[in-house]
């Protein structure tokens, strides 16, 4: 058995979401939020974690790895869990991270979301965008969102990854798991495939270039629900990046596409619960209303917030609203929301007296 199974079963029975490696460190694993030592192992110098990782990475990804100092794949280790690991080389030699995804996709309800979030699963078209920093959940909550919908409705959904980790049975749906690099020559060749495959629905794990973007948004226009996920904070900075991605002289149509498209965008930060024993997703929730389109057609992003606002009754919720109120019932420490919250001064009153 690799070596390298040990670490990852442990990151796994200890609660950790990263193990860290890197030449001239010893390992780490980072649970509830928290970087912290692995008991038991020493430092490892660059030959001997080259030699770990050349255990469990396929030839190709090694000899990517050897070329280009870059490699990212996905491990499953039975039993256990699937791993999304990231190979690459830092200034005392070899690195790579590994990121748990869980064999078992957590359901919706048990993830405590919304259920503003819960009725993504029974659009039948548009895009919907979910947003946030690396590490915030996104892929756990678009894989309840679709195992939702796997177990509703007889749909074909082709998710487009780099590389794919959450892996779904055909239930009612039938699923197209298509991984960059293997399946496909990257996001755009096979979301323009998808549109020629009978999809349903679209999965892009990652919207990073205008191509890709470009694509997904004439998806959602011929009628397809595309999911995708974004770096970005909340609604407005999403839009805002979606737009600026574009030409200046392409600017205006693609705010004329976006606005005609866009059926949520879903941000989400990730914050450690009170008792340190966990952490709790909290979300800011933007829903297609009738007055969005002539907001993102402006570029008027600011209303925004006042859509937010005037749509509570529908499931929106700001991300400081959202802060807030986990605060106040004590989900939360003060400090962690103030930290996060844009209006800091509303928070104040909240923070411990010195």
């Amino acid at each position: 058995m690799p070596r390298l199974d040990d670490l990852l079963e442990k990151l796994r029975s200890e609660g950790g979401s990263d193990l860290h490696l890197a030449a001239g460190l010893a390992p780490r694993m980072r649970v509830h939020g928290e970087l912290r030592p692995v008991e038991g192992w020493p430092v490892l110098d660059d030959a001997a974690l080259r030699k770990l990782l050349r255990e469990i990475a396929a030839d190709r990804h090694w000899a990517q790895y050897e070329e280009s100092s870059d490699s990212d794949f996905a491990y499953g280790l039975a039993g256990v869990a699937r791993f999304r690991a990231n190979y690459f080389v830092q200034e005392n030699g070899a690195a790579a991270v590994f990121r748990i995804i869980p064999e078992k996709i957590v359901a919706l309800e048990d993830l405590r979301l919304s259920t503003a979030i819960e009725a993504l699963a029974d659009l039948e078209h548009g895009l919907v965008l979910v947003t946030g920093p690396t590490g915030s959940g996104k892929s756990t909550t678009l894989a309840a969102i679709l195992d939702r919908m796997n177990r509703s409705y007889a749909k074909h959904v082709v998710t487009i990854e780099d590389p794919v980790e959450f892996v779904h049975e055909n239930k009612e749906c039938i699923f197209s798991h298509r991984e960059v690099g293997q399946h496909t020559g990257g996001f755009g060749p096979a979301l323009r495939a998808a549109i020629r495959q009978d999809a349903d629905v679209v999965l892009v794990g990652e919207m990073r270039d205008q191509e890709t973007i470009a694509l997904a948004l004439t998806a959602a226009e011929m009628g397809m629900l595309v999911f995708g996920t974004l770096h970005t904070n909340n609604a407005a900075k999403t839009i805002d990046r979606i737009i600026d991605v574009f030409p200046a002289d392409e600017r205006s149509q693609v705010r004329i596409s976006l606005s005609e498209s866009l059926a949520a965008v879903v941000s989400q930060l990730l914050i450690p619960t009170a008792d340190g024993k966990g952490r709790v997703a909290v979300n800011e929730i933007l829903l297609r209303t009738q007055g969005l389109p002539n907001v993102i057609r402006e570029g008027n992003t600011p209303m925004l917030h006042s859509i937010i606002q005037s749509g509570k009754n529908l499931g929106m919720q700001a991300m400081d609203d959202a802060l807030f109120a986990l605060a106040k019932e004590g989900r939360i420490l003060a400090h962690d929301a103030y930290m996060k919250a844009t209006d800091k001064p509303r928070f104040e009153p909240l923070l411990p007296k010195e």
